[in-house]
């Protein structure tokens, strides 16, 4: 691995596969350095789930989910409980796929298979290469709303925000949190809004789903998730999450726990 943590990648030499891939293992609350490389690279985890941050937007990634990161792009990867994170990464010059923007796919059952055949010992060059054509047919993107939510920075705010992130499920209202912390809701509201962009409802509903996400990649019932983050009902957590997150709707597939 490189100092970063990152596998350490160079550039495929003539009449090579397109894909260089490896694996290791995220310890939890761990973080790589923000970096870039000249390969695209797809951020997957075979297991638990991981987290990508490209500038001010986030992605929160189950086993289901990959994110499709352009070369050159700076960007940095992290996971809040471990995961067993896979390496792969892509020559621009061997590669049918044009995004030109951090873009999610979907990782199906036989993307899957292919992504641990690709990575196994002993596959030959031409397994390589007919299974990376197989891979390149099917990357399918998934448009989503990133989620998560950066830390305000002010002292009041950022109490606020440790206490939420270690427990989602406070439902303490605005009004509550700002006299724990000794300031006015008007105050404490604004705070939110102007250090993170969002709204501090916005903020808790996204700390909420990234909290969210593990367990449910790892099968755990949404009743159970729903209360463990603190929504009344699991109709309340579903409504909760982004229209357009197919990601977080779609119930993992058997065999691939977790990345985060």
């Amino acid at each position: 691995m490189s100092r970063n943590g990152h596998h350490s990648v160079h550039p495929a030499p003539p009449g090579a596969t397109a894909m260089v891939l490896g694996a290791g293992v995220l310890p939890a609350g761990y973080w790589f350095d923000t970096h870039e490389h000249p390969q695209h690279q797809i951020a997957w985890a075979a297991r638990g789930v991981i987290a990508v941050e490209v500038g001010e937007n986030r992605w929160v990634l189950p086993p289901t989910r990959a994110l499709w990161i352009p070369g050159g792009t700076r960007h940095r990867t992290g996971s809040a409980d471990g995961a067993e994170m896979r390496g792969i990464y892509v020559e621009p010059e061997r590669c049918p796929v044009a995004f030109t923007a951090p873009t999610m796919m979907r990782v199906t059952r036989l993307l899957h298979e292919l992504f641990d055949h690709l990575g196994a010992p002993g596959t030959d060059a031409a397994s390589r290469e007919r299974a990376e054509a197989v891979v390149f047919d099917l990357i399918e993107p998934v448009h989503v709303i990133p989620i998560g939510a950066h830390p305000p920075t002010d002292p009041r705010a950022e109490q606020v925000a440790d206490i939420l992130t270690a427990d989602p499920a406070d439902n303490r209202t605005l009004a509550e949190f700002a006299t724990a912390v000794a300031t006015s809701p008007r105050t404490l509201a604004r705070l939110f809004l102007a250090e993170t962009g969002i709204t501090f409802g916005q903020w808790r509903t996204q700390i909420r789903l990234t909290a969210s996400l593990p367990p449910l990649a790892a099968g755990l019932p949404i009743a159970r998730i729903a209360g463990r983050v603190g929504y009344a009902t699991p109709s309340a957590y579903v409504a909760a999450l982004p229209r357009c997150c197919t990601a977080c709707r779609s119930k993992p597939e058997t065999g691939r726990r977790w990345r985060t």
